[in-house]
């Protein structure tokens, strides 16, 4: 992705300026984007369009008319809502228009004359040369299009093996074993594939699990008919249950076996159609390419010359026509799904790639694909909880020891300087230099004096400090209390040094400021863990050093509520039926609906993301002080799945979570072992039931080698059984030893 600029200048200079250029692709108004546009047009209030873009149905290409047949929802809004008639039958006239224009995302068209005598040009407002012909009329014209495609993969890969090789660590991809098993155990069978190129989503990690690949072409196959076709058609539990023999893989003709035996008797890829007509029908692997073609494109009239030229070609070589009829029907059947093998095998190296040094150097592989997110919050939190479930500590920005970039330190990954907001490439550049030229800052004092601050001005500074770049020179509140102060002497310093006066006594104070500077810092109150958290979250996007939902991690399992992800993943959900979850309201937007109700938009954060939620009216009138405070709620709501990659909760109660009781166990047993437990064992129970004081009752079964048992209700022993306490009982007495009493 880094370089495609290059590729395009070489060919630029390669072939002439002239005979070069990008191609022009138009934006076309979709079925939600009219219904958008118009609805702007006619002032309809956004949520009101919002709710009805929404009601149509996430299918690829799908019009307006058959988001009416397929949507109820949008039917019944069309036939009993007169605006929302108009804004349709408006929308239904403009579809498919053109709206805007763009640079196609690879597109590159080379000639052997300047295009200027082919076909019109036209100039982007970032100066780039495009055709202003798109892509299909440019073919039909009979230019040569290549495809320079910029692969964010291939960046992540080439930066993790720089990463890998500051580190003394020389690897080429090109020779590492394919048949690693730790690899496929590791990432593909434990469907652990965030960040694994081509298989990260919630489907495909189910697949994994179920079909558990052990070689290359298990991945190519799956990332072949992991495609919309394969999947409706069930084409993947077919092929998963040939895998474990629970159904019988069979082949038509004996010859067909090795063609198709590497995918379970399936036929997968364009190639295998090509190969059996090659084989059966005696093409050319020319004339096979026709029939592909003519396949993809569903071409009735050269279909039917291509039954007619495969059947007599299958004949002349002896095949029953009975089965020749039965496997060209196959091939038709499946060439509406087929897959170029070449492609996915190429798909498939890379996600291997991915994965093997997600398995051997994680450090520098998620170091790197952090970095190639750097700016989407939403995806930098998901990688961070993974490198967190991989326990790979993710430390905070350092001034003096991060990069621009996220960084291997030894086992942690360090924060890279351009996550954090207003610090821009400038400003970096200018810490960077200072600190590879004069060493490691020693204090607020010493990094005003010597970063250029012409490059780097206040904002930039209060934003490094509310990361936590700045926590070797003192804790944030006194760093911040002497900013001002120290910018004043490091602007004066640097005024002085550029005008000559900068003499002896200059150079005496300035050093004599940075070594004192530790001792010149104000004694204020650190500021709370609330206003930290808020601040690492305005300038990082989400929150480095805790999270404010940590401390209620054993609270949350014993309400069993659902994390933000589990509702992510979602696949279905009609907004009937209540479940828990918890996490930070922000974003709050209120708002008023056509009838003058008053309701409200946010957003619920846990440590696994975030979540859009919608407070109705009658929600909102009981919970709109308790949405204005940003802390931590248990939340009740229905999922709301109209989209599925975008599920959304309304929520209908709130309760602090630091007042929410769950419901526990009125009494509980609690099993001693005599021959093993110790005046120790009996203090230490001792001290756990009195620092977890409640209201559920507790019998002790002295238990001895099951010779005898001895059950005893002690006075004053009520306790709060939560999961934390339970946890804490069993590492002490045993697994199993704490039952609840019904």
């Amino acid at each position: 992705m880094n370089r495609r600029g290059e590729v395009i200048d070489y060919v630029t200079q390669k072939y002439g300026r002239d005979n070069v250029a990008q191609i022009i692709t138009f934006g076309t108004m979709a079925a939600k984007a009219a219904i958008k546009d118009v609805g702007r047009a006619m002032d309809i209030p956004y949520n009101d369009v919002d709710r009805i873009g929404k009601m149509v149905p996430a299918t690829l290409n799908i019009t307006i008319s058959q988001a009416l047949l397929d949507s109820p929802n949008l039917q019944q809004a069309y036939d009993n809502e007169p605006q929302v008639k108009e804004l349709i039958d408006t929308a239904l006239r403009l579809e498919g228009l053109v709206r805007n224009s763009g640079v196609h995302a690879a597109g590159v068209v080379i000639s052997p004359t300047p295009l200027t005598e082919i076909v019109p040009l036209h100039r982007t407002k970032n100066d780039e040369i495009v055709t202003a012909f798109d892509m299909d009329a440019v073919g039909k014209l009979g230019l040569l299009k290549m495809d320079f495609l910029g692969l964010t993969t291939l960046t992540i890969l080439d930066d993790a093996l720089k990463l890998m090789a500051g580190r003394g660590n020389i690897i080429d991809l090109d020779k590492i074993p394919l048949d690693d098993t730790k690899t496929y155990e590791k990432v593909f069978h434990a469907a652990l594939t965030s960040g694994i190129f081509q298989f990260e989503s919630v489907g495909m990690a189910d697949v994994l699990r179920r079909y558990k690949p052990n070689v290359i072409e298990d991945l190519t196959a799956l990332n072949a008919l992991y495609r919309p076709g394969p999947i409706q058609g069930g084409m993947i539990d077919d092929f998963i249950e040939r895998k474990w023999g629970r159904r019988k893989v069979e082949y038509e003709l004996p010859e067909l076996e090795e063609i198709l035996k590497e995918t379970q008797g399936v036929i997968v890829y364009q190639e295998q159609v090509m190969r059996i007509a090659n084989v059966m029908a005696g093409y050319s692997l020319g004339e096979a390419d026709i029939l592909r073609k003519a396949m993809g494109k569903k071409i009735a009239e050269e279909m039917a010359k291509q039954r007619e030229r495969f059947v007599r070609g299958a004949l002349e070589k002896g095949f029953p026509e009975k089965k020749v009829v039965k496997i060209f029907d196959l091939m038709e059947q499946f060439a509406k799904y087929g897959f170029p093998k070449a492609h996915s095998a190429a798909y498939a190296l890379l996600a291997y790639q991915t994965a093997w040094l997600k398995t051997h150097y994680p450090v520098e592989f998620m170091a790197a694909l952090l970095t190639s997110q750097t700016g989407n919050t939403d995806n930098v939190v998901k990688y961070i909880n993974e490198c967190r479930e991989m326990e790979i500590p993710v430390e905070p920005p350092d001034i003096n020891v991060s990069n621009a970039f996220f960084t291997p330190h030894e086992n942690a990954i360090r924060f890279g300087l351009a996550a954090v907001k207003n610090v821009g490439r400038t400003a970096i550049e200018s810490i960077l230099e200072a600190r590879n030229k004069l060493g490691r800052f020693s204090s607020i004092f010493e990094f005003c004096e010597k970063v250029d601050l012409r490059l780097l001005n206040k904002r930039v500074a209060e934003s490094l400090i509310k990361s936590g770049a700045m926590d070797a020179f003192g804790h944030r509140a006194q760093v911040m209390a002497v900013l001002d102060k120290a910018m004043e002497r490091g602007q004066k310093s640097q005024r002085d040094l550029q005008s000559g006066q900068h003499g002896l006594f200059g150079v005496f104070q300035q050093d004599d400021a940075a070594a004192n500077g530790a001792e010149r810092l104000p004694t204020v109150p650190e500021w709370d863990e609330h206003q930290r958290l808020a601040n690492e979250k305005e300038v990082l996007g989400f929150f480095i050093t805790g999270h404010p939902m940590e401390k209620y991690k054993d609270k949350l399992e014993d309400f069993r509520a659902l994390s933000v992800q589990a509702i992510g993943a979602m696949k279905s959900g009609t907004g009937r039926d209540e479940v828990l979850a918890a996490g930070l309201i922000s974003g709050l937007r209120v708002l008023k609906s056509k009838k003058g109700d008053m309701y409200a938009q946010a957003v619920l954060e846990d440590m696994t993301g975030t979540v859009e939620a919608v407070i109705f009216p009658e929600a909102y009138k009981r919970l709109q002080e308790l949405l204005k405070q940003e802390i931590p709620m248990l939340v009740r709501c229905s999922v709301r799945v109209e989209d599925e990659a975008n599920p959304k909760i309304a929520i209908s109660q709130l309760t602090p979570l630091e007042e929410a009781q769950p419901k526990l166990p009125r009494a509980i047993r609690i099993r001693v072992p005599l021959d093993s437990a110790t005046p120790a064992t009996v203090d230490a129970l001792h001290t756990i039931c009195r620092e977890k004081k409640g209201e559920a009752k507790v019998l002790f079964d002295m238990d001895r080698s099951g010779d005898f048992m001895v059950v005893m209700e002690v006075d004053g022993y009520n306790v709060c059984p939560d999961r934390g306490f339970m946890a804490r009982v069993e590492e002490l007495c045993g697994r199993g030893s704490v039952r609840v009493v019904e």
